[in-house]
């Protein structure tokens, strides 16, 4: 089978364009619906593409690499990509609202309860339906999940979640 620019060129500008959108929207916090997971995985429709559109126009791409300008570009973007696996915190650092989730998580059923204005008994349904069993007042939602903080997180947001609203993704 033949590559042909005809379909190499705008099957590569059509899932950039995507990208570019759901790109921006996810970074104003603007997106919705399935920008984000459109995002994700037809990001490998995108890679296609320019691999597509590379060995169609080969030539010219190879020529990129003997250019001083192309090398700097190419080589301060591999610098980006490089520093981008660093981390933002200190090793073992925890994401800013662990500190919150984690007080929430160690809180016997009647406090979080009271956070959540709502009764123990309800507390306690909302975690079965969740497939948490507790069994006692003195229960925390960290001492029945484990010390997993997004188990915990995912537990509170059950506890906690308001009749009427989604809740969280899954």
């Amino acid at each position: 089978m033949k590559i042909h620019r005809d379909w190499a060129t705008p099957l590569t500008i059509g899932s950039f364009t995507l990208l570019a959108v759901t790109g921006v929207l996810m970074f104003f916090h603007l997106d919705s619906g399935l920008n984000k997971l459109a995002h994700e995985w037809l990001s490998w429709v995108f890679v296609v593409g320019v691999v597509l559109h590379v060995i169609v126009n080969l030539p010219a791409f190879k020529r990129h690499f003997t250019l001083s300008r192309g090398r700097w570009i190419m080589g301060l973007s591999l610098l980006v990509l490089g520093l981008s696996f660093l981390p933002l915190r200190p090793s073992g650092g925890k994401p800013p609202f662990a500190v919150s989730v984690q007080a929430l998580a160690r809180a016997p059923l009647p406090l979080l309860a009271q956070v959540g204005g709502i009764s123990t008994d309800e507390v306690r349904l909302r975690l079965q339906h969740a497939g948490i069993s507790s069994h006692a007042d003195t229960d925390t939602v960290a001492g029945l999940t484990g010390p997993d903080l997004g188990a915990q997180a995912r537990a509170l947001s059950k506890v906690l979640k308001t009749p009427g609203s989604p809740g969280p993704n899954p």
